[in-house]
């Protein structure tokens, strides 16, 4: 495996190179920061680190929505070689007590929604809470500690008397193999754990990245996804700092509302989403169109396909904002019929595999070159394997080794046992099959598998894509009742419903859209019932649903 540039040493070639250009910004507020104010506010929080006598190694944690001013403190601990605790603002405040107390964090800064509901009695070993929106001490454990925050700023004056320029600037790359982060995500079936990520596995993703998702000069990116969530940090915030892009925050909640006004005002050259946002968007301004009786003869007509299709292909690129190279797709499956329409239109989409415990990334592939229905192929630095006798034919979980994989769950030493093979493989937990060309296919979760009468493989998630392809379906989770299948429904219960109803209730339209979905099944993963549900399912912040929580 080749060798790879610490990406602070990216970061650092890029604040001196594009010191006036912009290089974070927060969609409907007046927070903007240059690379060069970027860099003078990341040398002001050093300065306070050290008066509050915060050494390299001690943790400190983020807790709060996207926005410009958690990416400058998560830029400045990374440089000054403490450890970033990166918690979930979703949490409850118990929650983020927990695990808070469990980082070992010496200090916690928060947005206004976590401030809201955290006790800071709960937290007895932190010196003090930040408001992370304009830096002032919400609550410091001694008066000491507040008069030594409240100097930082004199300090700054007299460290820096002339003002700070970038030939100051001179940020750490002797420590690639130590701690950067902890990272503390929700899972579906488990007890969130801190997933120990070291400069190394966060460099070998920005190496990625510059060699394989090339950055050109003015391109802007919108950060959309959680960025205490790896997929969001790496590649909507760090990567894209460490090559110079414009990074715009949006930090408000993402709705379909909210995300087309900000493609439109940002004109991103890269969208990271999750499958449940992009089959939002097809489903509610592509398939109605392309479903209408005429327009089914003209989509298969030889000649005129070609016209509607470029048609199509361009009112959704205009709606993403209209300078997009790259639409990738993680987090989970992407459902099949939005794909098929994605590929037909031969859309820049890919569709790749990742997980927190490699920050985050196992394998992408060019969109031009990428395999219908696959993952990809493993990246550089990275090697895979399938558990099985035959893993062009049988699924077995896929084993990972490489830069990227985790040094392992923070203080928990049987969970990281756990996730390694004797060998030095890390168990995914996923599984799936890797065709002759090395593509990925994945079939499911180990965890979700089900077995049939007769000990065959059902995999849920695949039960539930064809589904979710159902007329009036949102979501659907397939559930395991006494060895007889049964699919939980949350149905569409707009206006809009009525009309394809006919005048027939919500379980007669559903019970023949099972029917309808069993015909394309085998006989032992056919569903034997459906259950409507009132509201959507629980969710974690990136979308998975929490299966866990449904029997």
């Amino acid at each position: 495996m080749k060798q790879v540039t610490h990406y602070l040493s990216y970061f650092e070639n890029t604040v001196k190179n594009q010191w006036n250009d912009a290089a974070l910004t927060d969609l409907d507020s007046n927070t903007h920061y240059t690379y060069g104010q970027l860099a003078e506010q990341i040398a002001h929080l050093h300065l306070t680190f050290q008066n509050l006598g915060i050494k390299p190694g001690d943790k400190i944690a983020l807790c709060g929505r996207n926005c410009s001013n958690w990416a400058l403190t998560f830029l400045a601990i990374e440089t000054y070689k403490a450890v970033a605790v990166s918690i979930l603002p979703d949490f409850t405040g118990e929650g983020i007590h927990t695990l808070v107390n469990h980082s070992d964090a010496k200090l916690l800064y928060v947005g206004p929604i976590v401030k809201s509901k955290i006790d800071p009695t709960q937290m007895p070993s932190l010196l003090g809470i930040v408001f992370m929106d304009d830096f002032s001490m919400y609550h410091c454990a001694n008066d000491d500690i507040k008069n030594k925050y409240d100097e930082t700023s004199q300090l700054f004056a007299s460290t820096y008397p002339n003002g700070f320029i970038a030939d100051y600037i001179n940020y750490p790359t002797d420590n690639i193999d130590e701690l950067a982060l902890i990272n503390y995500t929700s899972g579906t079936t488990n007890a969130p754990k801190g997933v120990m990520l070291s400069h190394l596995n966060i460099s070998g993703n920005v190496d990625f990245g510059v060699h394989r998702i090339p950055h050109q000069e003015g391109d802007k990116v919108l950060s959309m996804l959680p960025v205490a969530h790896m997929f969001g940090l790496m590649f909507e915030f760090i990567y894209q700092v460490c090559v110079g892009a414009h990074v715009h925050f949006l930090t408000k909640a993402p709705t379909p509302t909210t995300l087309m006004r900000a493609f439109s005002e940002v004109h991103p050259y890269m969208i990271l989403t999750v499958p449940l946002v992009i089959e939002k968007i097809i489903r509610k301004s592509v398939l109605p169109v392309i479903n209408k009786p005429m327009m089914k003869i003209l989509w298969h007509t030889p000649l005129i396909n070609n016209i509607i299709k470029k048609k199509v292909r361009e009112k959704l690129m205009s709606a993403f904002g209209g300078k997009l190279r790259y639409l990738i797709i993680g987090g989970a499956a992407l459902n099949e019929e939005v794909e098929e329409c994605l590929k037909q239109i031969k859309f820049v989409y890919t569709v790749g595999y990742g997980m927190t415990e490699c920050a985050p990334l196992i394998t992408y592939e060019d969109w031009y070159r990428y395999a219908y229905r696959s993952c990809g192929k493993c990246i550089d630095n990275m090697e895979m394997r399938i558990d099985s006798a035959n893993p062009a034919t049988h699924e077995g979980e896929l084993l990972v080794r490489g830069i990227n994989v985790m040094m392992g769950y923070y203080k928990n030493e049987e969970a990281t046992q756990a996730a390694f093979t004797k060998d030095g493989w890390m168990r995914t937990g996923d599984l799936g099959i890797i065709d002759k060309e090395g593509n990925l296919f994945l079939k499911g979760r180990n965890k979700n598998l089900i077995l049939g009468p007769s000990g065959q493989n059902i995999y849920p998630e695949e039960l539930e894509d064809k589904f979710n392809s159902m007329p009036l379906v949102v979501e659907s989770v397939v559930v395991d009742r006494e060895g007889k299948l049964v699919a939980l429904v949350y149905p569409d219960t707009t206006p809009a419903s009525k009309q394809i109803l006919h005048g027939q209730t919500m379980e007669e339209f559903m019970e023949k859209n099972r029917q309808r979905v069993n015909k394309s099944l085998p006989t032992y993963s056919q569903i034997s019932a459906v259950e409507l549900v009132a509201n959507e399912f629980e969710k974690t912040p990136k979308r998975s649903i929490k299966r866990f929580m449904y029997k």
